[in-house]
């Protein structure tokens, strides 16, 4: 394995401080760009399990040992996807008094990229991410925010992000596993709700969920872009009760 280049203080460098080594002409050429698409075109098939250097050298017809010329852990490879899918998520644009719609295009457009690649999700929560695509992207977000009416102090354009940061977490971990669950099971959603039917049914005839048997036939159950537009609503709603208070 290369060794890690160490950083001023003499601890190891993390993977956006060390450079990339000189490609060598062979048969197979490698970059780190080569390596965290082949890495993501795994997840994208068949989630974040199916990743391992061992499996992205064979999807690059290259030696594993070549590929920690590059990285060091599967732990950096992970960083550098996330990274990588940052990086397809569109700046937003100065808020110019629409604090609304620069925290609305934040969520859609990390949704929209978690849809596209739904083991995203899964990395989204934790530490925050120092790659610069998410740092540009965290970057652009604050200064979107800071100075809109409401938002002058920098506080409350973080509390901001990190409400909708939160709930974008949620959110997108709860669509994912829905579809995870029909692609297990088989079955969508309708076709759940079918099979799943006369037990739940059964059940509220007991008359021991007298506020379930309100929701089952009355309730709208909304599809997933409805519902996450409206859970967006909500927040945004109590963020604004805040900003005025």
């Amino acid at each position: 394995m290369a060794a890690r280049r160490e950083g001023d203080g003499g601890e190891p460098a993390l993977i956006w401080e060390r450079p990339e080594p000189p490609s060598r002409p062979t048969p197979s050429p490698l970059s780190r760009d080569r390596i965290v698409r082949a890495a993501i075109e795994l997840a994208d098939t068949d989630g974040l399990e199916a990743v391992s250097l061992r499996k992205v050298a064979t999807a690059l017809d290259a030696g594993p040992m070549r590929l920690y010329r590059y990285l060091s852990t599967k732990e950096e490879l992970l960083d550098l996807m996330v990274d990588a899918v940052y990086g397809e998520i569109p700046a937003p644009e100065p808020a110019d008094g629409d604090w609304r719609g620069t925290l609305r295009s934040v969520a859609r457009h990390t949704r929209r990229a978690a849809l596209r690649h739904e083991w995203f999700s899964d990395l989204l929560a934790g530490r925050p991410h120092l790659g610069p695509n998410a740092l540009a992207h965290l970057e652009a977000s604050l200064a979107a925010l800071h100075g809109a009416p409401g938002f002058h102090d920098i506080d409350t354009v973080m509390s901001a992000l990190e409400a909708v940061n939160a709930y974008l977490v949620g959110a997108i971990r709860k669509e994912m596993s829905v579809l995870h669950a029909e692609r297990v099971t088989g079955m969508n959603e309708e076709q759940w709700q079918q099979a799943s039917g006369p037990y739940i049914g059964r059940l509220l005839a007991t008359g021991r969920y007298p506020m379930l048997s309100k929701v089952v036939p009355d309730a709208a159950h909304p599809d997933a872009d409805t519902s996450f537009e409206t859970g967006l609503d909500y927040l945004l709603d109590g963020i604004a009760v805040r900003i005025a208070g």
